[in-house]
């Protein structure tokens, strides 16, 4: 099953490395969306189907963690898998973002620690798709 990918990040040049990256790991990609901030994120939810989504903490208009407050309020989003992608280096705030169920990722991020968190997300994908078959 192809994966559609949100990359919610203001710096277009992330975006676009994110997305190579998954790319190039083998994730099994079909369409890459892009928005620059939290809100775009969210119009971008509302219109297109998405199977995970990565986004950044610190950007203008809607930030990361207000993204992921409002996804999380809409009941058919609550459970989409979210990666943080961030510079962050506050513990306290990297904790709060984890407890909101979400993987978080350092920038710069290597091609081996997205591989690694979405081989984790994947694999519960794909339990849920078995699951899901079993129902019907």
């Amino acid at each position: 099953m192809a994966l559609n990918i949100l990359v919610v990040d203001d710096s277009a040049t992330t975006r676009t490395m994110v997305a190579r990256t998954l790319a190039m790991g083998g994730v099994p990609i079909g369409q890459v969306h892009q928005a620059s901030n939290g809100r775009e994120g969210l119009d971008t939810l509302d219109r297109e189907r998405i199977d995970i989504v990565f986004v950044d903490i610190n950007m203008p208009v809607m930030n990361g963690i207000e993204m992921i407050d409002t996804l999380r309020q809409k009941p058919e989003l609550a459970a989409m898998p979210i990666v943080v992608i961030s510079t962050e280096s506050s513990e306290t705030r990297i904790d709060e973002v984890r407890r909101k169920g979400v993987e978080f990722i350092h920038k710069p991020f290597t091609p081996e620690r997205v591989h690694e968190v979405m081989q984790s997300l994947l694999g519960e994908f794909q339990h849920a798709d078995t699951e899901a078959d079993a129902r019907f």
